[in-house]
């Protein structure tokens, strides 16, 4: 995989760069990139992909350009529409690199085909907006040992996270299981149109770090980004030796349960409430009707700049080992900032036995915004 007089041009700020060197945009040529999804999380990573030189990039997709896609799917253009995603795909990403050979996969990833798509490919990057994907996606990767970069966008609001075998958790031992209507996906909640080029460079970023093995990846850390309040901020988490696919006695030793085209079962269906309908339950346990206990999962700081009355305090990354602490007898209502740490609360409460937990959806902004405006609600972090 040597490289030629047109690459040594092209590449010349890497070659620059004595971590990469000639060496290391060897590896790029060499290595075999599976991108899922040519959305908004898969343009940007494929582009900055194919920009650094990835010698075979896939990049699986079945449906057609929309005009809606636009906004944030910066892979197409006007021209574009109702065409095939992973065709229009290949053609902009080869145009940007014809030193390259990119694979259009104009397929449904499914459990009858993921594994046997993912063994001509060494890392995958997986940008899908479904979350039963996703768990396919992570599972395929552990069953075939390969890395996972995966990332996932909401509203304002993502995250991403890096899976190796052998070196840390996968994204099962973080969200053991879902229901997969629990998390909208764009269509049904918006999202802004720069965040995923945000999180999909983050994407490439990690790739080119695995395949040069450089720096320290994602391994067993969530990384979250809040784009009103432009900050970062990690959580780290472990491998679980209860994990359904990479634990000491995995239960999921092939896709099987995937093949209805859904995640593995869930534990419990996740209400969502909005504030006007939390309010409401608020107000009938103060009357003494049935009681309710908010958990609020900011840090320490934001919950003291403004909070409900009454909530407790414990931030995400304290609650596996903290979930005792939540009385069972009664419903518990998870609370963040925007609603993405109180999704991921729900997962982690399920998965200690908190019974059906409940998320405030739009979180404390939007119950600032619909109930009252007094709360302060400070920025992330």
């Amino acid at each position: 995989m040597t490289l030629g007089p047109n690459e040594r041009e092209r590449y010349s700020r890497h070659l620059l760069l004595p971590e990469i060197g000639v060496a290391g945009q060897e590896k790029l040529k060499a290595a075999r990139v599976l991108v899922i999804g040519a959305g908004g999380l898969g343009s940007p990573a494929s582009l900055y992909l194919a920009a650094a030189g990835v010698g075979t990039l896939g990049v699986v997709d079945h449906d057609r350009v929309e005009l809606s896609n636009l906004q944030r799917q910066l892979l197409f253009d006007t021209a574009a529409i109702g065409s095939s995603k992973a065709q229009s795909a290949r053609t902009r990403l080869h145009d940007l690199n014809p030193e390259i050979n990119v694979v259009a996969h104009e397929l449904e990833l499914r459990a009858d085909n993921a594994l046997a798509l993912l063994r001509d490919y060494d890392y995958v990057l997986d940008g899908s907006d479904r979350l039963a994907t996703r768990y396919l996606v992570n599972d395929a990767c552990v069953l075939q040992r390969r890395p996972l970069v995966s990332a996932a966008i909401h509203r304002f609001e993502g995250q991403a996270m890096t899976y190796v075998p052998d070196a840390g958790p996968c994204y099962r031992c973080l969200f053991p299981d879902s229901a997969e209507g629990m998390v909208p996906n764009c269509a049904e909640a918006g999202v802004l149109g720069v965040l995923p080029g945000m999180l999909g460079a983050l994407q490439a970023t990690e790739a080119i770090k695995l395949i040069l093995g450089l720096g320290e990846p994602l391994i067993g850390r969530l990384l979250t980004y809040d784009a009103l309040a432009m900050q970062w901020r990690e959580f780290r988490f472990a491998r679980r030796a209860d994990c359904a696919v990479c634990g000491a006695q995995p239960t999921i030793t092939s896709l099987a349960s995937h093949a209805a085209g859904c995640a593995a079962p869930a534990s419990g269906q996740f209400e969502r409430l909005g504030p006007v309908a939390l309010q409401a339950l608020l107000a009938r346990a103060a009357s003494g009707g049935p009681g309710v206990t908010v958990v609020d999962v900011r840090e320490p700081r934001e919950f003291g700049a403004g909070h409900l009355a009454g909530a407790l305090n414990i931030p995400l990354g304290e609650l596996p080992r903290r979930c005792a602490e939540i009385p069972l007898e009664f419903p518990a209502v998870f609370v963040c900032r925007s609603g993405v740490r109180s999704r991921a609360a729900c997962e982690l409460a399920a998965a200690a036995g908190v019974r059906s937990p409940i998320q405030l959806e739009g979180g404390l902004l939007a119950w600032a915004a619909l109930v009252d405006p007094a709360l302060q609600v400070a920025p992330a972090g």
